[in-house]
């Protein structure tokens, strides 16, 4: 093959891949726009007195969805209660949130599928009023699960297991109540409190670590098994107990066990009505 012949081929070769790069180059501008496209679509759905009337249409098309029912079903919100439209009506069950939640008027409508007043054109930006409402639906879910109706709800929830169960072997996969350590938002993530062993731990799906705590509270798990003594498992108390070749290892090692009696249960009917421990000579008796 000539000299002439090889940059030929060589010509060709490089118009070809030229072609090949310029088809890649409209496909990856083709997807751009059809992005760019749906995007607009979901902000436009969102924007607006639509956004604020919460208007997501069921399979048939014809009813619209309530926002709270909206908010409930969304993914990683499986732990809420839907909370009575006559709770959040009532101000007096929402004393002192508007000191605490960001454009409170503007979220109450939100979540009350409300139709925003004339001050609302002045929001900045409808995201600003959706995690307000996120924020005040929460702290608001905080006071209905105490109540005689949200506990129900939630009773219903834990007895279906919605909450999943305890990860500590020896609580035989315990059902647990979601649960936070502060009352305030903005200071922890959620927590599952296990009625077996009374301790909390972290949810292992990682679609509930960026709910707060606090939109579950720090009383509702107690009140709910002391409301409903039933719930509470009747599950034998058992603590593991580290060996080596067989050998128990002692409390006083330095990798022995710690604190059992933490997790040591007393039999009900071994205590006072104040709580204390009855002693064996008053159960001679």
């Amino acid at each position: 093959m000539s000299a002439h012949d090889h940059q030929q081929q060589q010509l060709k070769q490089q118009q070809q891949q030229m072609r090949v790069n310029d088809i890649h180059d409209e496909e990856e501008e083709e997807e751009e726009e059809e992005e760019e496209e749906e995007n607009e679509q979901l902000q436009g759905e969102y924007a607006g007195e639509d956004y604020y009337g919460s208007d997501v249409s069921n399979d048939s098309g014809t009813e619209s969805m309530p926002w709270i029912a909206w908010f409930c079903s969304l993914g990683g919100h499986q732990y809420f209660a839907e909370v009575a439209d006559d709770f959040v009506e009532d101000d007096f069950n929402l004393t002192g949130l508007n000191s605490i939640v960001p454009f409170y008027k503007e979220a109450l409508e939100m979540i009350l599928d409300l139709e925003p007043e004339e001050d609302s054109t002045k929001v900045p930006d409808v995201s600003i009023v959706e995690a307000s409402a996120e924020q005040l639906y929460g702290l608001i879910h905080q006071r209905f699960i105490v109540t005689r109706q949200g506990l129900q709800q939630m009773a219903d929830k834990y007895q279906a297991g919605h909450f999943g169960s305890c990860p500590r072997t020896y609580c035989q996969s315990t059902n647990v109540v979601p649960c936070g350590r502060y009352d305030l938002p903005g200071v922890e993530t959620v927590k599952l409190y296990c009625p077996n062993c009374q301790d909390i731990y972290s949810p292992p799906s990682s679609r509930f670590h960026n709910l707060d705590g606090a939109y579950f509270g720090t009383t509702f798990a107690h009140m709910l098994f002391h409301i409903y003594p039933e719930l509470v498992p009747n599950i034998p108390n058992k603590i593991y107990a580290p060996a080596i070749y067989g050998f128990k290892i002692s409390e006083y090692s330095r990798c022995g066990p710690r604190m059992q009696w933490l997790r040591n249960k007393q039999d009900p009917n071994l205590l006072d009505v104040t709580g204390k421990l009855i002693k064996d000579d008053e159960n001679a008796k």
